[in-house]
């Protein structure tokens, strides 16, 4: 499976780093807000509270005072040319002492200034600035309380001013800076009244102590410590529209702006990403910061949920993972460029978040960002120094470099509302001038491909042999009984009974599927929690098998139809069908489905279980999860030294459950007034 280029990359013995050196300017940052806002009694406090080895910090005023000869009085009495020339001086001189110490300086100044010959504020920020400058804090304070710190502030002359007119200056500010910011690569953020002082400590130091290489080396870090001593196959997986439909920034903001009136309801990351930074690595640090300032921790953790309630994973991903998670020798790790928080709820959802490892950020909090660069050097990490074969699986043109770097790549392709519409242009490119080689995946099935690619299906047992390398797992089934349990003996009695029969047994065995169901299916498979109308009037959450619609319940007829009922009245949602043998089980019985249940009323030999399963497997679907449910087992089937002859049949299929009422160590075959489905239906008379 492996080409001539992986081999000889993987008997190399030398690790090398290949990211990004760069001699990086000094770290300078602004703290702006109209005047009267705090920016001086904040400097103060953070000169008391932050290490001084570390941080410098300058009120601009008090620079210009120092390089204008005269001082401050003097610079007041100079025309606009001679200002402009001491303020681009007073900063070049904060740059310089930065560049020589090595420390961050912190600088409170002014962007504009109000002018009552003009009765507006005017800009009185320099190019120098915003050369210098590469992060940029705003005070925002509301307008009546900065009108009554300036009108109690005896010690500065400043003209009086409405709340209104503070708030068209400070809007005026705002948009300037998010204009000004991105056109030269500052890091920009605003920090709301009440603003406390370890909330800036906390950014400062993030700022001081970031950057790429740091960056990487913590993504890196997270990476191997999520990964299994015995793998050697590694899932590096895309996750906003590649483990889903759903784009979560889009939901994010949506919900963002529901909660608050403040927040623009359109996409603040399609906004940022659209501008002149582009997908930069400054782009993913401001909407690191974006999300830093939007919310509090407790609101951040109450968006995401309800955002990870929005998200629904394709059946077959979630198929896909579930399996895997079960291989010793394969890992999987989701590599996102958006918010790891709300994956790692999404994933809890699906019981998958102990067996997947997620790196991803959001806020500036969350220690690094993943960017298209950070995925692909995350890969060619797990390839060239941790000798992982990887497949790669994304979805947009950021994800391209990942999979250009990974052993194998599938791109998963989506609607075509909602899929990337670059793409098809930018994989072109990929294919042509890079020379990547990528299967494609369409999800739904329903969706139209991508020209180009040849297309593959995650449920396809000769796709999953390609991943595990040939390797198929030898595992054995998970066999449940309750033999010796006192509903069992009640449920079991009617159905040993010879005098029960025709409608009354019936009822019997449906009785002990719908126990079985919900005592032991239940379990195995898991709950979810839809929104159902209390008796109260209110609404509330109530409880259903988890994907419910995702499940088909195979009757095997005849003899297993009434317990299938019993099975079907415990999960109402799920698809039933009726079998006879294996090829009454159809694709479209099991496409997009995550948990096949048989049902049979008893297993003798096993034949018709094993004659289901390798068909299931092998032929349309070696993924989804398979649960037997059946009245009663012959016990050498399932119990022995070697685990019975079906577990032993069964031991190269993962994701296998035998559920049983009890185990019988009677074997017979009946005929006529012994046999289950004769008794069932009233037919022990026919020949």
């Amino acid at each position: 499976m492996m080409s001539s280029n992986t081999e000889f990359q993987r008997h190399q013995n030398v690790c090398v780093d290949t990211g990004p050196i760069s001699s990086e300017k000094p770290k300078v940052v602004g703290i702006y807000g109209v005047s009267g806002c705090g920016k001086t009694f904040l400097l103060d406090q953070l000169k008391q509270t932050m290490d001084l080895e570390s941080f410098a910090f300058y009120d601009g005023s008090g620079m210009i005072a120092i390089v204008t000869p005269g001082g401050l009085q003097a610079f007041q009495d100079m025309e606009e040319p001679q200002q402009l020339m001491y303020r681009q001086r007073a900063i070049s001189q904060i740059g310089a002492n930065c560049f020589e110490s090595e420390k961050v300086g912190v600088v409170a100044g002014h962007l504009m200034l109000w002018s009552e010959e003009d009765g507006k504020a005017l800009p009185v920020y320099t190019q120098y600035d915003l050369d210098i400058f590469t992060h940029i804090l705003y005070l925002d304070v509301p307008s009546d309380i900065v009108a009554q710190r300036r009108l109690y502030d005896t010690g500065k002359d400043r003209p009086r001013l409405t709340a209104i007119q503070l708030d068209d200056w400070k809007n005026e500010e705002k948009t300037l800076l998010h204009g000004l910011t991105r056109d030269h690569s500052i890091l920009f953020s605003v920090l709301q009244h009440p603003f406390h002082v370890e909330r800036v400590t906390a950014l400062l130091d993030n700022f001081r102590t970031y950057s790429e290489r740091h960056n990487f080396s913590l993504a890196k870090e997270e990476l191997e410590k999520g990964l299994k001593d015995e793998g050697c196959v590694v899932l590096a997986m895309d996750a906003d529209r590649t483990l889903a439909a759903e784009d979560t920034g889009t939901l994010f903001w949506t919900a963002a702006s529901k909660k608050w009136q403040s927040v623009a309801a359109e996409d603040m990351l399609k906004k940022l990403f659209s501008g002149p930074l582009g997908y930069s690595h400054t782009a993913f640090r401001q909407a690191a910061l974006l999300y830093q300032e939007i919310a509090s921790d407790e609101d951040f953790e109450e968006i995401c949920r309800d955002v990870a309630s929005q998200v629904s994973m394709y059946p077959e991903i979630i198929s896909l993972l579930q399996f895997m998670a079960e291989q010793n020798h394969v890992d999987i790790v989701i590599i996102t460029s958006g918010l790891g928080l709300v994956w790692r709820k999404v994933l809890e959802t699906e019981s998958l978040s102990n067996a997947v490892t997620i790196i991803g950020g959001g806020r500036t909090k969350d220690a690094f960002v993943i960017t298209a660069a950070v995925k692909a050097r995350l890969v060619t990490h797990l390839r060239t120094c941790l000798g992982r074969y990887v497949w790669a699986f994304g979805d947009s043109p950021l994800d391209l470099p990942m999979l250009n770097k990974a052993d194998r790549a599938v791109v998963i392709v989506g609607e075509e509302l909602t899929r990337s519409k670059k793409m098809d242009a930018e994989l072109k490119t990929a294919i042509d001038d890079h020379g990547l080689r990528a299967l494609q995946v369409v999800l739904p099935s329903t969706a139209s491909p991508r020209h180009g690619l040849r297309e593959v299906k995650l449920t396809d047992p000769s796709t999953i042999c390609d991943i595990l390398d040939h390797q198929w797992p030898a595992t054995r089934p998970n066999v449940i009984h309750a033999t010796d349990t006192s509903a069992t003996k009640l449920l079991a009695t009617p159905m040993r009974n010879s005098a029960v029969a025709g409608p009354e047994l019936r009822e019997a065995h449906r009785r002990v599927g719908h126990h079985l169901a919900t005592i032991y299916v239940a379990e195995i498979i898991g709950l979810e929690q839809p929104p159902i109308q209390h008796v109260l009037g209110r609404e509330t959450r109530g409880y259903q098998l988890r994907h419910e619609k995702k499940t088909t319940i195979v009757a095997l007829m005849r003899g297993g139809e009434p317990m299938a009922s019993g099975v079907n009245d415990a999960f109402p949602h799920a698809m039933v069908v009726y079998a006879k043998d294996a090829g009454d089980v159809k694709m479209h019985h099991v496409e997009g489905q995550l948990t096949l249940i048989l049902v049979d009323s008893v297993i003798n030999t096993g034949k018709s279980i094993f004659d289901l399963i390798p068909y299931i497997r092998n032929e349309i679907h070696a993924t989804i999860h398979i649960v037997v449910v059946a009245g009663v087992v012959q016990a050498k089937c399932v119990t022995g030294p070697d685990g019975g002859t079906l577990v032993q049949q069964l031991a190269s299929f993962a994701r296998v459950h035998i559920v049983a009422l009890r185990l019988s160590e009677t074997s017979f075959v009946g005929s006529r007034q012994t046999d289950t489905g004769n008794r069932l239906f009233n037919t022990t008379h026919l020949p």
